[in-house]
């Protein structure tokens, strides 16, 4: 069985940072890419920060310049920072795999359960 599973967010002030892990648990073969969205109450999810499979980078333009995946990731860890945190990047945050190959299993997305990022004073 293929799960995602975040941590690392919580209460932090403007202009602070977190750091979310994203697990990857299963007997994974290969992922197409791998990312970081979010949803804010009443808004749509969005997608903040992507990574293929070679390592080409996406960002969403309202967190470019302070939010970044680090190169760091491991073959079953993905993981989001974030600095000079804004009120109003709070929301819940997902991993997100693309193109997910398990065995004789194909996922086109799977997702993590979130984590929720408060920035508030």
């Amino acid at each position: 069985q293929v799960q995602l599973v975040e941590s690392g967010g919580g209460l932090v002030q403007p202009g602070g940072s977190l750091r979310l892990s994203c697990v990857v648990s299963g007997k994974i073969f290969s992922i197409n890419a791998m990312g970081w969205y979010r949803q804010a109450p009443g808004k749509q999810r969005e997608l903040v920060a992507r990574i293929t499979r070679d390592g080409t980078t996406d960002y969403a333009d309202a967190v470019k310049g302070r939010f970044a995946i680090p190169t760091d990731n491991t073959n079953d860890t993905i993981y989001l920072q974030m600095n000079s945190l804004k009120p109003e990047d709070s929301a819940v945050y997902y991993c997100n795999a693309e193109g997910l190959l398990s065995g004789a299993y194909y996922w086109p997305n799977v997702w993590g359960q979130g984590t929720q990022v408060t920035v508030s004073s």
